[in-house]
């Protein structure tokens, strides 16, 4: 897919009010000459919030203050930045000023609203030093807010050592902040803006200021700058510091959008202008981003994303419910995903897969890892544990968000810095965490605030719904609610299929849910204890209503729905004291009645409401079932091919035997460094039980570097839509493939096994290291392989559980090593090594519980065509079991 610098489903229009010119970079707009220190700007839009720039004359200083109506919201505070060139904070003078209106309409895959407009002011106010080094300072005015960044037209580069920025907010205006750390999961605390004890807070961090609120961010965030944060300085003074010490701009540089959002509560709430300021979409074909509710494993049940016939029970209840997506967290192997995503995709549900980041934090490694489950058949992948708001982490965001776009995959962030518009660039950002979500047990009382704060600026990966799989503090009502309240382009509900199950009239909300909106209103609630949202999809609107603390009457003014009546079913806890299911109730209301429900303590409710109808009994749509067809192929095992050779292959496919199906598409899928002969086959219909039949030839192209090693599938596979399926429904993809092992050279003579390549590797943490031990999950991040104090030089660090496949050819008499725990560990692990020759156990080391001196080990392996290395824990968990296998060698014949 070529990408492009502008998406052509997003129009810019920009308005320049042409005032007498000044010389200027020839790119910006004709400017005046300024003659005054201070400068007004406003936003056509009545009501919306003005700001002040001001000069000091004798100074050279900058200030900006912001104000609603009459009323200060953010008091005069500093600009300016210092280089490593030049101190732009002070000694400034006045150059021009230009003025021009920024329309904007564009859309989005995710989000509080599908379809976007903006209406921006724009002012550039240029300024120079003594030494004429020059400082444009660009101030942005629309109806929710004020935002401002810095442009230094220097081509030839310019480093950045600190900003001047602020932001002065009265010191008795109530403030709801975050304790920063690098993966925004603290949980916020509420205080006052001059009471915040000193320390680093942020973004979003949210102030009530008399009867407006402000929530301070940033916007259009990526390599070419760093991320910042707030440092509370005392009284309301809150200043913007950088990640890094220094930030290099190659040529002219232009800083992010220091951005305050302001209005009330339903202004804030609602805005959309983090992404009205960020860069247009990088490219236009999003027919492929599909968001959807996930199934999630991992915090329910923490080794399930390893076991695969858990797996499949999480697709088969995606399947039954609805559901796009199983996200198959940390703990997945390579050998069975593939089968895992031909099972889903049969039953119209695809598969996402975790990654640590470091494993993708090299070209090489996005070349290898991105591709590979593509071909698979994985629709998108989580990232997690950036934890950085680095330049260089940000440059490494741009290039796997360009990668995974290439490939067609959409992606969630999770362990990540918070969205800056991401989502408006990359419209392939389904979510992203920077969140203190379920998986860290958060409070109820910290719940209601995330819907003011956290998630006005993004999708916000949660991972909610958990009726036991965390603390059972909030009620089963207010869980449900959270599929609402809180807004992700992928929504991954948290617990177990059979939790779930146990709460059908919980799960049948849950599976009405969308997870993409066309409007998003504020109804109800404050950042302290309540919040009741309205979201609408096509003509059903959905409300989610979570409250902290006591039980009480929560109520929700229905003023957004249109005129007429309309059918609200409302999701509510019993008036027991048990967990259990959630009551459903009908009612037929108009917009000037107020829906009010009693909650529990931690309570809440859900609804549903679409127009009433006579007769018209509930809101629920039918959820797509996808019925059972077949396919059947040949050969049926494993089939050897070298470099250069044809495999032919055929397959049957068979359609339902309860529905006529339609666009058929029926052929063989080659992998890259495969070329096939023989056509796709097509059919307009087939009736139902009608079979398809196809044969092709498929070729290991010479010299492939592409092409791997070992256990390839080929898969042959039919696509087909039903009857019903409306446009843009993704096709039901049908998959199965015949297994090829593709011949390595046999090994000769006496290697290493560190320089051989891995059929097959799976770890506990990371991957297995060559010549180095275990260390993290990072590759290459391990240390020398020591053990009782001896180093070695060469060999595999591992982590139990793990298995590495080295093909041998029957070419090999002896394996050799010396096995042990490494010392890099500050605490024993226990492991049992296993040398196995094609399944066969052929050495089995018993338990080893203390770290020391190595053990010497010798194997006989003739006649053995794969040789297995496996670490197993001694059955108390994986912690610390980094297992050596040092000096691994092989004694082979010479040819």
């Amino acid at each position: 897919m070529r990408l492009s610098r502008v998406a052509g489903a997003a129009t810019a229009l920009v308005l320049n009010t042409v005032v007498p010119a000044i010389g200027s970079a020839a790119e910006n707009p004709p400017r005046t000459l300024i003659t005054e220190n201070s400068w007004t700007l406003t936003a056509p839009t009545a009501g919306a919030p003005s700001a002040r720039v001001e000069l000091n004359p004798s100074s050279g200083t900058l200030t900006l203050s912001a104000f609603r109506g009459v009323q200060t919201v953010l008091a005069p505070a500093a600009l300016g930045l210092r280089t490593t060139q030049a101190d732009l904070t002070r000694g400034l003078s006045p150059l021009g000023r230009s003025d021009r209106t920024v329309l904007e309409w564009y859309t989005m895959t995710t989000g509080k609203r599908r379809v976007r407009s903006a209406v921006m002011t724009e002012t550039r106010l240029a300024f120079a030093n003594a030494s004429g080094a020059r400082l444009d300072l660009l101030v942005r005015i629309s109806a929710d807010g004020v935002a401002y960044r810095y442009e230094v037209p220097d081509p030839t580069g310019v480093t950045v050592t600190s900003e001047a920025s602020a932001f002065s907010v009265p010191a008795n205006s109530t403030a709801w902040l975050l304790p920063y750390n690098a993966q925004y999961e603290q949980a916020r605390i509420e205080t006052t803006a001059g009471a915040a004890p000193p320390r680093d807070y942020g973004y979003p961090s949210l102030f009530k200021v008399g009867d407006n609120f402000v929530l301070l961010t940033e916007s259009d965030v990526d390599g070419r700058y760093a991320g910042s944060r707030l440092v509370h300085e005392g009284s309301g003074s809150y200043q913007v510091v950088l990640a890094d010490a220094q930030v290099h701009s190659s040529g002219a540089l232009r800083t992010p959008w220091r951005t305050a959002i302001i209005g009330d509560l339903a202004t804030v709430t609602e805005s959309t202008l983090v992404d009205d300021l960020a860069s247009p979409a990088r490219f236009t074909d999003t027919s492929w981003i599909r968001p959807g509710k996930s199934a999630w494993s991992w915090l329910s049940e923490n080794s399930s994303p390893g076991d695969f016939e858990r797996q499949k029970a999480y697709v088969d209840f995606a399947a039954r419910n609805g559901w796009s997506y199983v996200l198959v967290d940390e703990g997945w192997s390579s050998t069975w995903v593939p089968e895992l995503t031909r099972y889903a995709r049969a039953k119209g549900v695809d598969i996402l897969l975790w990654f640590h980041w470091t494993r993708l934090d090299t070209p090489q490694e996005r070349d290898s890892w991105l591709p590979l489950v593509q071909s698979w058949g994985v629709k998108g992948v989580k990232v997690d544990f950036m934890e950085s708001d680095s330049q260089s982490r940000y440059q490494w965001y741009d290039a796997v968000l360009e990668r995974t776009a290439q490939l067609r995959l959409m992606i969630n962030f999770h362990g990540s810095t918070i969205p800056h518009g991401l989502a408006r660039t990359w419209p392939h950002v389904m979510t992203m965490e920077a969140v203190r979500g379920a998986e860290n047990w958060p409070s109820p009382n910290t719940n209601p605030v995330q819907v003011f704060t956290r998630n006005v600026v993004g999708s916000m990966d949660y991972t909610p719904v958990t009726f036991e799989a965390t603390h059972r503090e909030t009620s089963i009502a207010h869980e449900v609610a959270l599929s609402v309240a809180y807004e992700s382009g992928w929504q991954h509900l948290a617990d177990k299929p059979e939790v779930y199950e146990r709460h059908p009239q919980a799960l049948r909300f849950l599976n009405q849910v969308p997870t993409a909106w066309d409007e998003t209103r504020f109804v109800a609630g404050n950042p302290s204890n309540e919040a009741v949202i309205a979201r609408r999809k096509g003509e059903r609107w959905f409300v989610g209503a979570i409250a902290a603390g006591e039980p009480r009457t929560v109520s929700a003014p229905l003023r957004f729905l249109g005129a007429g009546l309309w059918l609200v079913e409302v999701v509510r806890d019993d008036a027991g004291e048990q967990r259990t299911d959630v009551l459903r109730d009908r009612r037929i209301m108009s917009p000037f009645n107020t829906l009010s429900v009693n909650v529990r303590r931690h309570g809440g409710f859900a609804a549903i409401i679409c127009r009433y109808i006579p007769g018209r009994q509930t809101c629920d749509e039918p959820i797509r079932q996808i019925p059972p067809s077949e396919l059947t192929v040949t050969p049926t095992g494993p089939v050897e091919v070298e470099s250069g050779s044809f495999v032919e292959v055929s397959g049957t496919f068979t359609a339902p035997a309860s529905t006529w199906i339609r666009d058929v598409k029926f052929g063989v899928r080659p992998p890259v460094g495969w070329s096939s002969q023989g056509e796709e086959l097509t059919r307009s219909f087939m009736a139902p039980g009608e079979s398809l039949q196809g044969r092709w030839t498929v070729r290991l192209d010479p010299g492939s570097g592409n092409s791997g090693l070992g256990d390839i599938d080929l898969p042959i596979a039919a696509e087909f839509r039903l009857p019903g399926d409306a446009t843009g429904t993704p096709r039901v993809h049908v998959e199965q493939a015949v297994r090829t092992f593709v011949l390595p050279p046999a090994p000769t003579g006496s290697p290493y096994v560190s320089d051989l390549p891995f059929l097959s590797e799976t770890n506990g943490y990371g991957p297995v290291e060559r010549d180095r031990s275990n260390g993290e999950a990072a590759s290459g991040d391990g240390n020398p392989l020591t053990m009782g104090g001896v180093t070695y030089a060469r060999g595999l660090g591992t982590h139990a559980p793990s298995e590495v496949s080295i093909y041998l050819g029957r070419n090999c008499q002896s394996f050799t090593a010396d096995i042990g725990l490494d010392d890099e560990t500050t605490q024993t692990g226990s492991v049992t090594f296993k040398v196995l020759g094609d399944g066969g156990v052929l050495y089995d080391s018993g338990v080893i519980r203390s770290k020391g001196p190595a053990r010497s080990i010798s194997v006989g392996v003739s006649g053995v065509r794969m040789l297995s290395l496996q670490v197993t824990d001694g059955g108390d968990g994986k912690n610390f079991d980094h297992a050596d296998w040092a000096n691994a060698r092989l004694s082979c014949d010479e040819s």
